[in-house]
């Protein structure tokens, strides 16, 4: 009989101790560090859907553009081709691959942009509008889930380093961080455009509108 009340007590301790170490706590914390990054992953996914039918319409209105518009689909082909799934959320080199392709997409969105401001029958059109709007709203929702993901990877990070939970993390675990995204170095800056040559007679003749077009991307995405 007075065993029974001791052993409930040890029990009870035990599973505290545990649960102090990290047993649950570490698992928790990075299964939302995963359901974060499957909302970043949704966000490009939507952006990366849309840019089909815009570069479609931009090229009826805007066929000289055609290096601009080849940029914007051979981005788009290099970031659809990079899967990063949550066992590479730990993998930096991995990870930054992931950021490239998407920074690169984002500056050959930047320089399409650019360049329509120069066909206002372009901008006019109802349905290039639209695609735009969309385009914009997918663009701030990847800002968002960015933020977010940020924001868990830094909650999972934090609790795999410090005591007590570090015990279960490492020993149990076998934890490591996960990599957050990080904005490039100039990424505040906005591409640069010079049509001084560009058109005459209408035509596109001299060199891509954009100076930075086909210059290597910085190492992070920057939408």
């Amino acid at each position: 009989m007075i065993r029974s009340p001791f052993r409930f007590v040890l029990v009870a301790l035990t599973a505290l101790s545990l649960s102090a170490c990290g047993i649950n706590s570490v698992p928790t914390k990075e299964e939302a560090v995963n359901a974060q990054w499957a909302n970043v992953q949704s966000a490009y996914q939507r952006r990366a859907d849309l840019i089909p039918n815009l570069v479609s319409t931009v090229r009826a209105a805007a066929g000289s553009e055609n290096q601009i518009l080849n940029n914007v689909t051979s981005a788009r082909a290099r970031a659809t081709s990079i899967n990063i799934t949550t066992d590479d959320l730990s993998n930096p080199a991995e990870f930054q691959r992931f950021q490239e392709a998407q920074n690169q997409l984002t500056q050959a969105m930047g320089q399409l942009r650019t360049v329509v401001e120069a066909y206002p029958q372009l901008q006019s059109q109802g349905r290039f509008a639209d695609l735009m709007t969309a385009v914009e709203g997918s663009e701030n929702q990847i800002n968002v889930e960015r933020i977010r993901y940020n924001e868990a990877v830094q909650d999972y990070n934090t609790e795999i380093r410090t005591f007590p939970s570090v015990i279960g993390a490492k020993l149990i675990h076998g934890a490591e961080a996960k990599v957050p995204f990080q904005a490039s170095a100039g990424a505040q800056n906005a591409p640069t455009v010079d049509f001084g040559n560009s058109f005459e007679n209408g035509a596109q003749t001299g060199a891509p509108a954009n100076d930075n077009a086909g210059q290597q991307a910085p190492a992070a995405a920057t939408n």
